[in-house]
């Protein structure tokens, strides 16, 4: 038996043009070619492949035989990323970037992401994502070492030379401890009570926020670089540390975690701002997302009570 042909990607348009309308005639108005046109491109096709597509005796209608089943799933494969390579070579054509790498703080509630990146996957289907989470000054790190071309950062970037920033939005810092941790079974804390137990502080190793604390009030702390991990250890009764209040919130509502009222250290607010490089401004694409997240930033403060941020 011979080896298949190479059909061409006109004749995979006939056919799946004739499979979606249901009729020769239907293919060839939507395609505005003559009906002998479209036969005969489906027969060239079929000589192509060696096999029968459709069923054309005893029945008015072309209907799939086995083999053109078979055939079909293929071919709107091939389709769909003939159809996707030209939306990028024309994306490219016009100045959009092939890849937008984005980093963003670990802080961000994964609600406002989430929507910010669906939006972006329905407005740029050809534009590739890279994501990456950091904490603290490894946001700003990342832009301004070019290893990211956009950011969302905590407040660390505000006045880092060489990065623009814009305001995007802020949540409730709170802290908290298990209900069966020393603090938490507290109905009233004493100022200065905190510093006598184990906080457990957010790190990371960029250079923004080396040689410095934040928040920190105990004279022991455990350092962790991943959020989720000091969350799950809070949880267990393994000291107490500062939260965002949208990720502790549902464990605030169960018992799991208790907000501590602390006189001399209540909480705060987290700021976020939209980063770039002032030698590299964002392409359309990059630009896009940074718009989003400043409304969306703007939006769950107003919601939240925080005010104009």
């Amino acid at each position: 038996m011979s080896e298949p042909g190479t059909p061409t990607f006109d004749q995979l348009r006939l056919f799946l043009a004739i499979v979606d309308e249901g009729s020769f005639g239907a293919a060839a108005r939507r395609l505005n070619r003559a009906v002998s046109v479209v036969s005969y491109g489906v027969a060239n096709l079929e000589a192509q492949l060696g096999l029968t597509l459709f069923e054309r005796e005893g029945t008015r209608r072309p209907v799939l035989t086995e083999a053109g089943r078979a055939v079909l799933a293929e071919a709107r494969a091939v389709a769909a990323g003939i159809d996707g390579l030209r939306a990028k070579a024309r994306g490219l054509l016009q100045g959009l970037e092939a890849e937008v790498v984005l980093a963003v703080d670990v802080m961000l509630p994964a609600e406002r992401l989430g929507r910010v990146l669906r939006g972006f996957a329905r407005e740029y289907p050809t534009v590739a994502l890279r994501l990456h989470v950091e904490a603290l000054g490894a946001v700003a790190a990342m832009v301004l070492d070019r290893a990211a071309a956009i950011g969302v950062s905590g407040p660390l970037a505000a006045g880092v030379e060489g990065l623009e920033c814009e305001a995007a939005g802020a949540l409730a810092m709170v802290p908290v401890a298990a209900p069966d941790h020393p603090l938490g079974r507290m109905t009233t804390i004493a100022p200065g009570a905190a510093r006598g137990y184990t906080q457990l502080v957010l790190s990371d190793r960029s250079r923004f926020t080396e040689g410095r604390d934040f928040a920190v009030v105990s004279r022991q702390t455990w350092r962790l670089a991943d959020l989720g991990a000091k969350h799950a250890l809070l949880r267990e009764g393994i000291g107490w540390g500062n939260m965002p209040l949208p990720m502790v919130a549902d464990d605030l509502l169960a018992g799991t975690l208790v907000r501590l009222a602390l006189p001399d250290h209540p909480g705060g607010i987290y700021r976020f701002g939209t980063i770039w490089r002032r030698d590299s401004p964002p392409g359309p694409a990059a630009s896009w997302l940074l718009t989003q997240f400043v409304a969306e930033g703007r939006g769950d403060a107003e919601e939240a009570g925080l005010g104009d941020i």
